[in-house]
């Protein structure tokens, strides 16, 4: 766990209210290209590494657009679906049904490997049994992320859930922030937000006088590229504990 820019006194004990990510916060999402491999399966033996590499790098250039981010997060598996198909004709391995095949059996082996990060339960109920306040901030479709509240009992630890799909917008944009902070009657220097994008969960919520902590469960470190500047960088939930 590290400071990073200085900011020591908002960082060393926990504030009042904590905004918290779902996805690669407390549930765990490493598990994507174990998923892509399973699902290439479906293909002929002899092109199923051809269509795997194919599949990863469209996967990097479809994600890597905001405006198909939005959409295909709201619908991930169209999304899948259809870079599976493009995958498909780019490689010439392209046949009825195979790409609904590969999308199908790529959404049963997430579903199947959902988990939520060791201790990340643990650390939400002592945070309550602290007396903090906490609100689940999630971008993604209503109905996925319902169902991983849902089975991972996760209701009863928020005071307020913030789901993009319900809302009809989500992070980055800022109504999102404002409306979990009203919920828990803060200001925004008396909250943290707290997730593993750093433009979502770090940047925009520093703009807003929040301070953003950032999960690196890799700990490979902010990119030299990047101009976000976390306050508080932390492996898992379970660093809070530190403070």
């Amino acid at each position: 766990m590290s400071d990073t820019n200085g900011r020591v006194g908002r960082t060393r004990t926990l504030p009042h209210a904590l905004l918290v990510d779902l996805d690669d916060t407390i549930v765990d999402g490493s598990a994507v290209v174990d998923c892509w491999r399973i699902a290439c399966q479906c293909c002929p033996a002899e092109v199923e590494d051809k269509v795997l590499a194919e599949i990863l790098r469209l996967r990097d250039w479809y994600w890597s657009d905001p405006i198909r981010h939005r959409e295909g997060r709201l619908d991930l598996s169209t999304a899948r679906r259809r870079i599976a198909a493009t995958a498909l004709v780019n490689t010439g391995c392209d046949a009825a049904g195979l790409a609904d095949r590969i999308g199908a059996r790529y959404d049963e082996c997430r579903e199947e490997r959902t988990a939520v990060f060791p201790d990340a339960l643990d650390v939400l109920r002592w945070l309550r049994q602290d007396g903090r306040r906490l609100a689940l901030v999630t971008n993604g479709a209503a109905d996925m992320q319902r169902r991983k509240i849902a089975r991972f009992q996760l209701e009863p630890l928020f005071d307020a859930i913030f789901v993009e799909g319900e809302l009809g917008f989500g992070k980055p944009d800022d109504r999102i922030y404002r409306l979990a902070l009203s919920a828990l009657s803060v200001s925004p220097r008396d909250a943290w937000m707290i997730g593993d994008n750093l433009e979502w969960d770090v940047e925009q919520p520093q703009k807003l006088g929040m301070a953003g902590v950032w999960v690196d469960a890799a700990g490979a470190g902010v990119p030299g590229s990047s101009r976000v500047r976390p306050d508080l960088i932390i492996r898992s939930l379970a660093d809070l504990r530190e403070l």
